[in-house]
């Protein structure tokens, strides 16, 4: 099962570019964040056509949204809900063979890093602390997950262009990393593209908007993961990031798809 996740930045406006994912990847599952839809309007007759006829999607208008597309069926569909706001950043759904999938959408959390002068960077960081009590206390390590999403932020040295230089820059702060590992440590998740990929090889699936040659400066971030509990570890087959993607016209996202594979025959 190939298993793929998008941050669209707007999935009406790049609806081609969905297509051509699923022209050229193949994948069986979709998930997508920043869908910037309500749910009426999400394109899902266009993606019918190409056999993603299973949606789980929960949008509004502008800002957020979050999704799961798929070929195979999907059950016991749900919205998660954090720091007390309905906005659109976490669905789940039982994919057949019994592995529940979330898409998630962590804040991005502002410019300054400093929760008590940013409301913004204080939300990302009690969104993480929420979701991994959640975790801990409501799933086991047991139980066949697979958690995808732009989780804004780059937790190793070699997931951004300058570890030093992105210290104190929201989504590489050591406070934002020590949350992220907590909540990786709650079921004992794999990084399933680190799982194939070392630690100490640069690696990004996000570049910005403000570089004029985003190719050239290559200033690149890993803000979009894939992970999987250890009942699925075994099962991983292969990782793709389509740095390519970013360069996809005629309206690129900043952030480019991340495929994993895994063998759940």
């Amino acid at each position: 099962m190939r298993i793929a996740t998008w941050n669209i930045n707007s999935v009406r406006l790049r609806i081609e570019l969905l297509q051509r994912l699923i022209d050229e990847e193949n994948p069986d599952v979709i998930c997508l964040q920043e869908t910037k839809c309500v749910d009426g309007e999400f394109p899902l007759k266009a993606l019918a056509e190409r056999g993603f006829v299973h949606a789980h999607v929960h949008g509004m208008k502008s800002y957020n949204g979050v999704a799961i597309l798929s070929r195979v069926p999907l059950e016991a569909c749900e919205v998660q809900h954090w720091c007390g706001k309905q906005d659109c950043r976490h669905v789940l759904a039982m994919l057949p063979g019994g592995v529940e999938l979330h898409s998630v959408y962590i804040p991005a959390g502002g410019d300054i890093p400093d929760p008590e002068q940013n409301e913004k960077f204080a939300h990302k960081l009690r969104f993480v602390d929420e979701m991994t009590e959640w975790l801990a206390a409501r799933r086991s390590r047991d139980r066949a997950m697979v958690l995808v999403g732009d989780l804004n932020i780059a937790p190793l040295e070699q997931d951004v262009w300058n570890h030093k230089a992105l210290l104190d820059v929201v989504s590489h702060t050591p406070i934002e990393v020590e949350k992220l590992a907590a909540m990786q440590g709650s079921l004992d998740w794999t990084d399933a593209v680190r799982h194939f990929v070392p630690e100490t090889e640069k690696l990004y699936s996000w570049w910005s908007y403000r570089a004029r040659d985003w190719k050239a400066a290559d200033r690149g971030r890993r803000l979009d993961h894939v992970w999987v509990t250890p009942p699925l570890k075994n099962t991983l087959k292969s990782q793709k990031i389509l740095r390519d993607a970013r360069g996809w016209e005629p309206k690129p996202s900043d952030h480019v798809p991340v495929i994993v594979e895994l063998d759940l025959a």
